[in-house]
């Protein structure tokens, strides 16, 4: 795994963990010669991975829509810093871009794009894995909420598998790692 996609909240979030937790996350990286892609904006937790993987000597690749940018609030301090036309063609760029995907804590945009990349490989478009850092455990009720849906028959034992859990970010980009080395495309009914 050479880059990374972490998806995280473009708000700081409640508690001073999670910011910790975020600083662990690049500092993991950049010790593993992993770069970061992200959504390329300077706010929050988003903000916060992109300068640390900097200060710790990595690379960074921001991925903006334009409105975000008309905005200002792009990180324009980037190594790379692209812009495209929307949300779409964000995921899209960063899917492109990254062998793997990491959830950090966030909100709405988060979500959606954990579980566009989500489904994405479950309908064969990539075999990218992606993995959720439980900070305390801040993803417990989405983890117990997939397991619902599985036994209720809505996700399959072998999609549910797909999504994996890590407490710690060295662990995680260990699970990211091994499910990368040993992806196979195609359709994960």
């Amino acid at each position: 795994m050479r880059r990374l996609a972490v998806y995280c909240g473009s708000a700081p979030g409640s508690r001073p963990v999670f910011a910790d937790a975020t600083r662990e996350t690049a500092k993991a990286m950049v010790s593993r010669g992993v770069d970061l892609v992200y959504g390329g904006g300077r706010l929050g937790l988003m903000g916060l991975i992109a300068d640390s993987v900097l200060d710790c000597g990595g690379q960074v690749f921001g991925v903006i829509p334009e409105a975000l940018v008309n905005l200002e609030v792009a990180h324009t301090g980037v190594t790379e810093l692209h812009t495209v036309a929307n949300m779409h063609e964000r995921k899209a760029k960063m899917t492109d871009l990254a062998d793997a995907f990491l959830a950090l804590p966030g909100g709405i945009g988060t979500l959606d794009e954990l579980f566009e990349a989500w489904s994405w490989n479950a309908l064969g478009y990539h075999a990218k894995p992606f993995c959720l850092l439980n900070v305390e455990g801040f993803w417990d009720g989405l983890i117990e909420f997939m397991d619902h849906a599985t036994e209720s028959g809505f996700l399959s034992q072998r999609r549910r598998a797909q999504l994996l859990v890590a407490s710690t970010p060295g662990e995680a980009i260990e699970l990211l790692d091994e499910a990368a080395a040993a992806a196979t495309q195609g359709m994960v009914w």
